[in-house]
């Protein structure tokens, strides 16, 4: 009786080649993740996973452990495909301005932004706070409509319909009287508009382009959620508001609004988020724009000193979230802290509870309905450790907010596009700008005030009284913080 199958010296070898594969592709794993994951319990898990689980170990790694966001922005710094070109386009001073003695407890939040962050404090800048599309807008409408040389805008979304008409309409006109008009709208971003602005702006003389366009790869991450306009390098927009109808608070369908600030800034600080968008343009175009019209002569209008930070992945150090830190452990009487998607992870929530322990009062101001439920489910699920070490939380009624605040003291805020989560922090493209000035700091404190009266406390026993089934949701959703 002949036997069907005879193993030959072939498949002995072709066997120990696949034995060997995978011996390798575990050993591989572990070993990359001993050597490039900081947390030590995310290294043993990989480590563990990958020498146990052949094939499917190594695999899950490979999907799903290795930071490819920070590598792939680094790769393109390297490469000259983004930025740093700050010798190149325009003039960065070498020292930080100094600060009035009102702001002596916060010398060490100066040294470290001067540490991690390339842009120096600049004096002598006015920052005004704009509430809404109501506000917002006509300003900036306005500020396009006086233009003469440039406008340099970009924004995360920007519809073409609805509000966003008025803003195509008021940059074609700027173009056909001979105004250079440069847009960069995030790819991503894009999708979120009915209308979209390139098509509504086609013809009209408007330079505009998308930033990581979605044909070279379906990237989530790495999107430029910055929020920019500058005309004539002279007067600034920044915030976290996009161009839409929804910011209209008044106009907007109740279940459509979105309640948010924008800001209106002036002075010498312009010039650091000229550079920014120049930087962003260059990646977009591949043109390079450093001429004296982006860089006119900015003089002291007011008395806020302001830092620009410009923040991504490709950065050496992860900008916002240190000085995050460092305002926290700086901090002396009071936090305040308002953002539309809170998802702290473990040294966030350290910092949060070490500044409450040490008897600092935070308060968290949070949306009671967030546009993206998964990610109020995974904020929630944080609620009973800060609630239980004295932070105070409160859930703003709807609309939707999507301000993003943070103050310190009274006496220093942080403004811009970031959320406290780790797309934002992390993932990202994003701008902020840090500021020391009383007045404006009062104003910011007007608008916290007026917050929480129409917000409400959540108390601990709510958070523990949440049934079984919502908290494993919760839970569960935490999980995926990292993603989210």
């Amino acid at each position: 009786m002949s036997i069907w199958f005879e193993r030959t010296i072939i498949d002995e070898l072709i066997l120990a080649a696949v034995l060997l594969s995978i011996v390798v592709c575990g050993l591989w794993a572990a070993g990359h993740a001993l050597l490039y994951k900081r947390d030590p319990r995310s290294a043993l898990v990989w480590v563990i996973l990958s020498l146990t689980v052949p094939i499917l170990g190594a695999l899950s790694y490979w999907m799903l452990g290795i930071n490819r966001i920070t590598r792939r922005a680094l790769r393109w710094r390297q490469r000259g495909q983004t930025l740093g070109l700050d010798q190149r386009i325009g003039f960065r001073p070498d020292r930080s301005a100094p600060l009035p003695e009102i702001f002596e407890h916060l010398r060490d939040l100066v040294v470290l932004g001067d540490r991690v962050a390339r842009n120096r404090l600049q004096a002598g800048n006015r920052i005004e706070l704009l509430e809404n599309g109501e506000q917002a807008y006509p300003a900036m409408l306005a500020a396009i409509e006086q233009a003469r040389e440039t406008i340099n805008l970009s924004s995360y979304i920007f519809d073409g319909d609805g509000a966003g008409l008025s803003f195509v309409a008021a940059l074609a006109k700027a173009a056909q009287r001979g105004v250079a008009v440069r847009v960069i709208v995030d790819a991503l971003g894009e999708r979120y508009s009915k209308v979209a602005a390139r098509a509504a702006l086609e013809g009209s003389g408007v330079d505009i382009r998308l930033y990581l366009p979605l044909s070279r790869g379906p990237f989530i991450n790495l999107r430029n959620h910055r929020k920019l306009l500058i005309v004539d390098g002279l007067v600034a927009f920044s915030g976290g508001m996009n161009i839409r109808s929804r910011h209209c608070v008044e106009l907007a369908e109740p279940d459509q609004a979105t309640i948010d600030l924008h800001f209106r800034v002036q002075g010498p600080v312009i010039a650091d988020l000229q550079r920014t968008f120049l930087e962003d343009w260059w990646f977009v175009s591949g043109e390079l724009l450093d001429a004296p019209c982006f860089f006119p002569a900015l003089h002291a209008c007011d008395t806020a000193v302001v830092r620009a930070i410009a923040d991504g992945p490709d950065r050496e150090f992860r900008k916002l979230e240190w000085i995050v830190m460092g305002a926290l452990s700086s901090a002396r009487k009071r936090v305040r802290i308002m953002t539309p998607y809170f998802i702290p992870d473990r040294p966030m929530i350290i910092a949060l509870t070490t500044a409450a322990l040490r008897g600092v009062k935070i308060s968290l101001l949070l949306p009671g309905q967030n546009n993206l439920p998964f990610v109020a489910w995974a904020s929630r699920a944080s609620y009973w450790e800060l609630l239980k070490n004295g932070i105070k939380i409160y859930e703003q009624q709807p609309p939707f907010v999507h301000t993003k605040l943070f103050q310190v003291d009274d006496c220093w805020t942080l403004i811009g596009s970031a959320n406290l989560d780790t797309r934002s922090l992390r993932l990202n493209f994003e701008l902020n700008m840090s500021v020391y000035d009383l007045s404006f700091a009062a104003t910011i404190s007007r608008y916290f005030d007026r917050a929480l009266g129409r917000s409400r406390a959540i108390a601990l026993a709510q958070i523990d009284g949440r049934p079984l089934p919502v908290r494993l949701r919760d839970g569960a959703a935490r999980l995926f913080s990292p993603y989210l």
